[in-house]
């Protein structure tokens, strides 16, 4: 009597590790939606602190022609730098709002102050850095065409 018992508790556990195990693998995430016109407000966007300032994140999306469009805009203390020159496939709109940048693109550096408008080519090694002495702020637009799979490295 105790043997079914047994194999009755044994055949419940083995269909609950399964629906767990089954509840825990990642499931496709949705596409998203292609990004709509709308007006985003800078007093309206998140301010998310940084290890050298501020980000505001504006959108992240497909649009009708588009393979992603992301924006956000970096704010960086005097001295820093957002991260360490790279490159990337994707191509970059930056522009300044407030303060200077000093802009190095393929070993060349420039400053950028405000109203400038930098255009990052794919694959150019890039990096910025605040070379004033006031926090630099600056609106960065990244375009991935279609057959251009988004970096999700930041």
């Amino acid at each position: 009597m105790k043997l079914p018992c047994l194999n009755f508790l044994v055949a419940m556990f083995a269909a609950m590790n399964s629906v767990v195990c089954m509840a825990s693998e990642p499931s496709p995430s949705a596409p998203k939606s292609p990004l709509a016109s709308g007006v985003f407000e800078w007093s309206k966007l998140e301010v998310k602190a940084t290890r050298v300032g501020a980000r505001r994140d504006v959108f992240d999306a497909p649009t009708q022609t588009l393979g992603n469009l992301e924006c956000h805009v970096t704010t960086v203390n005097p001295g820093e730098a957002p991260h360490a020159p790279h490159r990337h496939a994707d191509e970059e709109l930056l522009f300044v709002k407030e303060g200077t940048l000093d802009v190095m693109i393929n070993g060349v550096t420039r400053q950028a102050g405000p109203g400038s408008i930098i255009f990052l080519a794919s694959n150019d090694l890039h990096g910025l850095r605040n070379g004033g002495s006031v926090p630099a702020t600056y609106y960065v637009l990244r375009v991935f065409p279609r057959d251009l799979a988004p970096d999700t490295a930041r």
